[in-house]
């Protein structure tokens, strides 16, 4: 079964999440320099088949679009050139990344930004299972 995963874009670190292969669950999977990131789904797509990349989509607090979705449209950009006859799909990342520290709160170290941007991706990526959950139900 081809595999969703999800990606939460920053300029020096990139949260990597992967759904398991019946689409329920969502898991962190790596944390690392867009460059490197981009690498990594280019060996997954060949390795197991990506069918759907849903890329956090930085909208700012009332919902406009900014300077920060236009880095996340070129990176989608490169990723598209990578990753031929993948979906990319862009999911509204707000409050993710507080959620996640919220969820790693004291069990986060000095330096670990690693594992927010992991966590955050992850949670992307279970709001898109679930939402897609429910209406496949339907």
């Amino acid at each position: 079964m081809a595999r969703i995963v999800a990606v939460d874009f920053g300029t020096r670190r990139v949260g990597l999440a992967i759904a398991d292969p019946l689409h329920l669950f969502a898991q962190p999977l790596d944390s690392c320099s867009p460059g490197h990131a981009a690498v990594r789904l280019k060996e997954l797509h060949e390795r197991e088949t990506i069918e759907v990349v849903v890329v956090g989509w930085p909208l700012m607090e009332d919902g406009s679009e900014g300077e920060a979705t236009r880095r996340v449209d070129a990176y989608i950009s490169r990723l598209s050139k990578m990753l031929r006859g993948v979906k990319f799909v862009r999911w509204d990342e707000r409050y993710t990344s507080e959620e996640a520290k919220d969820r790693l709160r004291g069990r986060l170290r000095r330096g670990d930004k690693g594992r927010v941007d992991m966590a955050a991706a992850g949670i992307i990526l279970q709001e898109y299972l679930d939402a897609h959950e429910t209406r496949s139900l339907s």
